[in-house]
């Protein structure tokens, strides 16, 4: 009895182990027609379906902690960019946890943009010459389905942090505004959790910068990304229509990969090499993420700006406190010198003078109050000729 007792599970226990189960085996496959399947799937599964190692696979994990990364492997390419992680082939597309709120808009753009491409070379020999055949196939050639799907990726990635870019200047703005009106503590701690949240959003939008600026600047990452040009020219196991054995079977991918395969042996290696197509779209997306990343910096100055004002007002009240304070000081040390003088005559002690001399009280007070005065004003005088105090 108290073993069965100890394999009862509390039910929020089993509902945390489901969401777990959940997020790490959930995926959904979008192929070139746009059409989606949602598969339940683990890391075998996955290896099995799509050749990449289990080093890369790792990199996807939603449990583990990767920096932005866009590899090219032999057969597919493994992106990871904040929350969209996939795997592209040049026939489809699996993502992971597609009922994710930030990963939803990625599928539904997957599926909206992926047919009309796909339609369009579908429909080449039927409805146009064969000279328009010629350049529209080109043009498939040098932007394939991998590059469309990667383009896909890129446009929600700086989409997503330029909105939250945009929020977070929105909430900034006023907020340090109205700190500067008015100091406050809850003024300070809403600016400081707002400068937390800038910080961490720009080590986000600084990671995906990176990874597109080693892009660019190393050719062979880039070209490791065409995988239709591999497999156009590429020396494995081949079926009878020139695709892969392992890739399922889809007459669309047959009759590009033939159209490819004709067009191979005429590719020089200038040709093989050339990257400039991958590299537009790359650029186009860096300066996105660049212009995010300006709009972050600016923020940061700004807030720099107003954390200087901020110690200026500061350090100018703590100046006034400190003129009061040397003011106070001063007018204490006179009045303890006329206090001084009132409790010696005020003592009972017997003298003689006072009988004759009755009016000498008066003036020992008059006098004495003068001499405060002065040595008042005289500390005031000193202090202003060095500055100390403000004329």
């Amino acid at each position: 009895m108290a073993a069965q007792d100890s394999l009862i599970v509390p039910a929020d226990s089993q509902v945390s182990l489901k969401k777990k189960i959940a997020v790490s085996r959930s995926w959904i496959l979008v192929d070139s027609s746009g059409q989606g399947k949602v598969l339940d799937l683990d890391k075998h599964a996955i290896m099995r379906r799509v050749p990449i190692n289990a080093r890369d696979l790792r990199i996807l994990d939603p449990m583990l902690s990767y920096p932005s990364t866009i590899l090219g492997r032999e057969k597919a390419i493994v992106l990871n960019l904040e929350h969209i992680k996939a795997i592209i082939t040049p026939e489809e597309v699996l993502l992971r946890d597609p009922l994710d709120d930030n990963v939803a808009p990625i599928v539904e753009e997957l599926q909206r943009r992926l047919p009309l491409e796909h339609e369009q070379v579908e429909g080449e020999d039927d409805d146009r010459p064969e000279m328009s055949n010629e350049v529209e196939n080109d043009d498939q050639i040098e932007f394939p389905f991998e590059f469309r799907a990667l383009e896909v990726a890129l446009e929600g990635i700086c989409s997503y942090l330029d909105a939250r870019t945009r929020e977070l200047e929105t909430a900034a703005y006023p907020a340090l505004d109205e700190l500067t009106s008015k100091i406050s503590s809850r003024n300070l701690d809403r600016v400081r959790k707002l400068k937390s949240a800038m910080t961490r959003l720009t080590s986000r939008v600084q990671k995906v910068r990176d990874e597109l600026e080693q892009l660019l600047d190393d050719d062979d990452d880039m070209a490791d990304l065409y995988l239709s040009r591999k497999l156009a020219g590429a020396p494995s196991p081949i079926s009878g229509h020139g695709i892969p054995d392992w890739f399922p079977s889809s007459p669309t991918l047959c009759s590009k990969m033939s159209r490819m395969s004709s067009r191979a042996s005429g590719l020089t290696a200038q040709t093989e090499n050339d990257v400039e197509e991958l590299e537009m779209l790359l650029e186009a997306y860096f300066m996105q993420i660049e212009s995010t990343m300006n709009k972050l910096t600016t923020l940061r100055e700004y807030i720099d700006d107003t954390e200087d004002y901020i110690n200026i007002q500061l350090d100018n009240h703590r100046n006034q406190l400190i003129q009061l304070e040397l003011f106070l000081s001063s007018g204490t040390v006179c009045l303890s010198v006329y206090s001084l003088v009132a409790a010696i005559f005020g003592m009972n002690i017997p003298y003689r003078w006072k009988e004759g001399h009755g009016y000498m009280f008066k003036w020992v007070v008059i006098l004495t109050g003068i001499a405060c005065a002065s040595l008042f004003l005289s500390i005031m005088s000193y202090a202003r000729h060095k500055g100390l105090v403000g004329s």
